[in-house]
């Protein structure tokens, strides 16, 4: 699970410094790569390889929101659902999450090593 704490300014003028949680369980990632023809890795690699830049936002902002979702207080649920997204989505902390991702590739590298589950052994 990556814990990212993002300060940002509401649309009420309010400046807030909160933290977001994002993590892909193995099974969630399972499901997403045999969930495309090919596996999603090679659907990613052949987006990279063409160069395809309304493609690889389209995708990037997908596994953002995906990853995306409310930790319970006791740690033992991470809820996840399109409307958290949503709601997420369309805040000002998504915005700035998503251009640091989108203009810093080393960023963007550690927060996919970040949302993907750590093999035990590994």
């Amino acid at each position: 699970m990556l814990k990212k704490t993002i300060t940002y300014t509401d649309y009420n003028g309010v400046e807030r410094t909160e933290d977001f949680y994002f993590n892909f369980t193995q099974a969630e990632l399972t499901e997403m790569q045999y969930g495309v023809e090919g596996g999603l890795e090679e659907q990613l690699k052949r987006i990279v390889n063409t160069k395809d830049q309304p493609a690889i936002i389209r995708e990037f902002k997908n596994l953002i929101l995906k990853a995306y979702g409310e930790k319970s207080a006791d740690g033992r649920q991470f809820m996840k659902s399109a409307e958290i997204s949503e709601k997420f989505a369309h805040t000002e902390a998504y915005s700035i999450l998503f251009m640091e991702l989108a203009t810093d590739a080393n960023k963007a590298s550690d927060f996919v090593n970040g949302i993907v589950p750590k093999v035990k052994g590994a």
